[in-house]
């Protein structure tokens, strides 16, 4: 069987109660499908105006169903009255074999009784009718998606269009105080979290989550070694110094066991200054080789630039204290060091494969997001056209 391009549209009221992990974290181990894809929407009333006047006939046998979509997505949707500014949605593209039929199952039918908690509908959605008149009183579907090829083209050309100038870092309804120290910083899910099936990626974007902090900004993609090498340049440095505080005594003992009688570490001083570099210059590869697949000595002028084998997501958090917080959540670098319930404590391995990073400060994270180009995603685009050209 062929493989298919699938969407699930996150709604915006599931992102502000910070459901995203587990949505994401349900179609992740309730399918076979890869994500492919993710970007923040802040829907213009163009987009919702086309997208609700195609959902008020998408499905004309069923003219309830149209009628609770497209006047979902006009209120829900639709920008805020007062300031003008955009509600956050998430576009999550997912692709393998049947994949269109795999997501419309695990997100569920308004059709079905929504008690068991067997759909992402039965456990983030509601529809509450009137046990009188019978009519819908409330609707959150929690994500828009299509159940046949027609509507999952039609609905993914109609976001295509408007993806330049509604999708990428989007900030939201503006509700902080003169003051207020407002940033944004840059976390980024390793390939670790990628090479399996599992709830990893959403259950530590659930941790994220307790920091109240907001999404503005997400990018699925594979890291290339020229983008890796320029991402973790600062790193040399360290691994330098790092070098430095336990080289001389790991020589000191290497040679004390060789040679069968004491050395003094005081005394290998410049030896530590000539193998820090070659230290450091070891482990960096070993950091752009886990991040990208490729082993840059290894690596061909093209080969550099070239998207790498391993995937990533790249997620903008926007707050108050942004950067404290999400590192705090994070925890140490070296897992063994983490405390308990931090993310890399529960999910990290080692120092490499410690489960995400977060930038250290509000400038290292806007260099971050430079690099990576979140508010740009070409890919999203050529997935779309490709499956579904218009």
């Amino acid at each position: 069987m062929a493989k298919e391009l699938a969407f699930a549209l996150m709604n915006p009221y599931p992102i502000r109660k910070s459901r995203t992990g587990g949505i994401i974290a349900r179609y992740l181990v309730r399918t076979d499908l890869k994500l492919v894809g993710a970007r923040i929407i802040g829907a213009s009333q163009q987009l919702v105006d086309e997208l609700s006047t195609y959902l008020a006939t998408y499905d004309l046998p069923d003219p309830e169903k149209c009628r609770l979509f497209s006047s979902y997505i006009r209120k829900s949707y639709a920008p805020d009255p007062m300031s003008g500014h955009p509600h956050r949605s998430m576009l999550l593209l997912f692709e393998g074999e049947d994949a269109i039929k795999k997501i419309f199952e695990v997100t569920g039918s308004i059709r079905q009784r929504w008690l068991s908690g067997l759909t992402i509908r039965d456990t983030f959605g509601d529809m509450v009718r009137n046990p009188v008149t019978g009519e819908v009183e409330y609707f959150e579907p929690s994500v828009v998606v299509g159940a046949t090829t027609e509507v999952v083209s039609a609905i993914l050309n109609i976001l295509l269009k408007y993806l330049p100038t509604d999708a990428g870092i989007v900030r939201g309804s503006i509700d902080f105080q003169p003051g207020d120290d407002i940033q944004q910083t840059l976390v980024m899910l390793k390939p670790d979290n990628w090479r399996q099936p599992s709830l990893r990626a959403g259950n530590i974007m659930d941790l994220f989550s307790s920091t109240g902090l907001r999404i503005v900004g997400v990018k699925k993609f594979a890291m290339s070694v020229a983008q890796a090498e320029e991402f973790y340049g600062p790193v040399r440095e360290s691994l330098k110094r790092v070098f430095k505080l336990f080289g001389a005594d790991r020589a000191a003992q290497a040679l004390s066991r060789e040679f069968g009688f004491p050395v003094d570490a005081a005394h290998l001083t410049d030896l530590c200054d000539y193998l820090a570099p070659l230290f450091a210059a070891r482990e960096f590869e070993n950091i752009i080789e886990f991040m990208t697949g490729h082993r840059p000595s290894n690596c061909t002028p093209e080969e550099r630039t070239q998207s790498g084998k391993e995937e990533c997501l790249a997620i903008v958090y926007e707050g108050i204290d942004a950067v404290h917080k999400i590192r705090d959540v994070l925890g140490a670098t070296d897992p063994n060091k983490a405390r308990p319930g931090s993310i890399r404590r529960e999910f990290g391995t080692n120092i490499m494969i410690n489960a995400a990073h977060a930038s250290d400060s509000p400038e290292n994270a806007r260099r971050e997001m430079k690099i990576l180009d979140i508010a740009h995603d070409p890919l999203v685009d050529t997935l779309i056209r490709t499956y579904y050209p218009n």
